[in-house]
């Protein structure tokens, strides 16, 4: 019974072909479905709120996209700057207006690609090309340290032009700002005051790793009127794990090279009142010959406790004039007791042997003196001494976060091996 039908239907197209083969697709009409046809030029049919001509874009302002009439609608909207950024936007339900939720950023181009459809489904598309204006207000950013090679414990530091304190902005900043490390780490930034942040790991930063800095903030939003500007970036290479610990009760120095002891150095450290400070600190520079004056840090030259010293092999750990030095005039007290001014000193053999030893960057600890904590910041880097939960508070995108932030917050902020 079913023979009949099936044989009804093939002579059908069999006759329809050999009677018109013009017409051979009739049996196959869908080839002739709208999505299989070149889209039509919707010009007619969107209009954009750029500028006309060679104006350019106030980066201010959202951009909008509309459907003309009734017959249309959009299905699909995209725009990119020339590096590929994509501006994020929202499409209404309808399909009658898109606008965009991102910030456009100051002084580049846009590509605009607006995917319609008929009232019979045929696609249609419109690309719009178009520039905002440049910034009058930027905001530079300065990566330090200089490229070079430097000790595990070095910082990457970003000054900025001007002050940022908002939340919203500070976050924008860190979002722009990326450090990345061969082998990987996990790291994040700190808010040191308004116009610097800190960048460390969560532990020290490994023995032979590459670390780059860069950012893409260029022509980013980051506050009313202010967007971000174009930032060199830094590469610094790290070397050996050296660290010195000096014990203040034993008035001796361990120095180790990546675990292993390589020198025990007799000194003298801070003495009554002038106690050394503790905590970690990093070497910020080296200085074959200093003029110390105790004029400098407060003492008056009237004072018994006055100095004007020839000093040579000065290691620098603080801002305001801490430092590992040769002090022969008190060879007889290395070792033995602390009768110093604040630094370590000890002979002019072993701090010439520690002075060409050490590097920027590397670990200088004091322990078991009756000073203070080394500062965290404004005296050099004290960024050791915060655990790494109060090192994340400091940051705008992790303060409010636990330990396993999100994962988006993850590939943003850990470092990885491109």
């Amino acid at each position: 019974m079913n023979h009949t039908p099936r044989f009804r239907t093939v002579l059908s197209c069999t006759l329809l072909a050999g009677i018109a083969s013009a017409s051979a697709t009739a049996c196959g009409e869908s080839d002739r479905h709208p999505l299989s046809v070149k889209p039509y030029d919707a010009a007619q049919q969107v209009a954009l709120n750029t500028p006309k001509g060679r104006a350019k874009a106030n980066p201010d302002k959202p951009l909008e996209v509309t459907a003309k009439g009734k017959e249309s609608r959009i299905t699909d909207v995209t725009a990119t700057d020339a590096d590929g950024h994509r501006l994020a936007g929202e499409l209404t339900a309808d399909g009658r207006r898109w606008r965009s939720t991102g910030a456009l950023a100051a002084g580049v181009t846009y590509t605009v690609k607006v995917a319609t459809e008929d009232r019979d489904g045929a696609p249609g598309a419109r690309t719009v090309t178009f520039e905002t204006s440049p910034a009058k207000r930027v905001l530079k950013v300065e990566f330090g340290p200089e490229a070079g090679t430097y000790g595990v414990g070095q910082p990457i530091t970003a000054t900025l032009s001007l002050p940022v304190k908002a939340k919203a902005a500070r976050a924008v900043v860190e979002r722009g700002l990326t450090v990345r490390s061969t082998p990987s780490v996990e790291g994040a930034w700190h808010w040191a005051d308004d116009e610097k942040l800190h960048f460390r790991p969560k532990e020290y930063w490994p023995s032979g790793a590459t670390v780059t800095a860069s950012s893409n903030l260029a022509g980013v939003k980051v506050a009313d009127k202010l967007y971000g500007a174009p930032v060199k970036p830094l590469k610094l290479t790290i070397g050996d794990r050296i660290e010195a610990i000096t014990d203040a009760a034993s008035h001796s120095m361990t120095v180790k090279r990546n675990g292993k002891v390589i020198n025990t150095i007799p000194v003298t450290t801070g003495k009554p009142g002038f106690s050394t400070r503790n905590g970690i600190k990093v070497v910020l520079g080296k200085e074959y010959f200093v003029r110390m004056r105790s004029t400098t840090v407060g003492i008056a030259a009237s004072s018994s406790e006055s100095y004007d010293l020839p000093v040579y092999y000065a290691t620098r750990v603080t801002w305001s004039g801490e430092y590992v030095h040769a002090a022969p005039w008190s060879l007889g007290s290395h070792g033995y007791a602390n009768v110093s001014h604040g630094c370590t000193g000890m002979s002019t053999r072993n701090a010439a042997w520690f002075y060409e030893t050490v590097k920027p960057g590397d670990l200088v600890t004091v322990v078991n003196s009756y000073g203070d904590t080394m500062d965290t910041f404004g005296n050099g880097f004290g960024d050791w001494n915060l655990s790494w939960d109060k090192w994340r508070q400091g940051s705008a995108l992790l303060a409010d976060t636990r330990d396993g932030s999100s994962p988006t917050d993850r590939a943003r902020l850990r470092p990885v091996v491109l």
